[in-house]
């Protein structure tokens, strides 16, 4: 962490870390802690969701993002209690807004540095990129996946449950690989189907 926040400093100003707001339990806004891998006050200054072309994002920042690890300064947030290992990852105020009265229970949680949703959106912003409107695309496509997945695993977890998503989780990493467990992989063939149906 120490080779990366060096990284970071000689190659752009602005700081180590980037700090904004989520939501986190029962609503509650914290600052989620991320290496910086774009411009000072980028967020929210053009598109919410960043494609790898997004002219904000600086040249140690593509490598930061690609690898996942802008992500490890969270730790910071578990210790503080805002975060856990494993949870729906912590979601903007304007997203949070538009939750369903059936979606309303992913906040029971704390949110995490990884889950399922996560596995199964582990390269979306290659979708970001190539799509004219990221921010569309993730209303349209990943947002409805991701949140039957938070649901999911709202309903659905446990010790044994976040020790199989964190193996998961560093698997991805570094493999990169497809594959994800039956259950979830199942979720995502059925919204895949849903999503090809309306289309036809």
């Amino acid at each position: 962490m120490l080779v990366l926040a060096l990284m970071i400093v000689l190659d752009s100003r602005g700081g180590v870390f980037f700090r904004g707001e989520r939501v986190g339990r029962h609503g509650k806004t914290f600052r989620i802690f991320k290496f910086r891998s774009m411009r000072p006050d980028s967020e929210g200054n053009g598109k919410w969701n960043v494609g790898e072309q997004d002219e904000r994002i600086t040249r140690v920042g593509h490598f930061l993002r690609k690898s996942k690890l802008d992500e490890l300064p969270q730790l910071l947030n578990v210790l503080k209690g805002d975060m856990s290992f494993v949870g729906p990852r912590p979601e903007l105020r304007f997203y949070v807004d538009m939750y369903t009265e059936d979606e309303m229970p992913i906040l029971d949680l704390k949110p995490g540095i990884t889950d399922w949703a996560s596995m199964a959106n582990f390269e979306q912003f290659k979708g970001f990129t190539a799509s004219e409107d990221p921010d569309e695309f993730y209303l349209e496509q990943v947002r409805p996946l991701k949140l039957r997945l938070q649901l999911y695993y709202r309903y659905n977890h446990g010790f044994w449950s976040d020790f199989v998503c964190i193996w998961w989780t560093i698997f991805k990493v570094l493999t990169h690989s497809q594959k994800l467990p039956k259950d979830v992989q199942q979720i995502v063939d059925d919204y895949t189907a849903e999503l090809e149906a309306k289309s036809a």
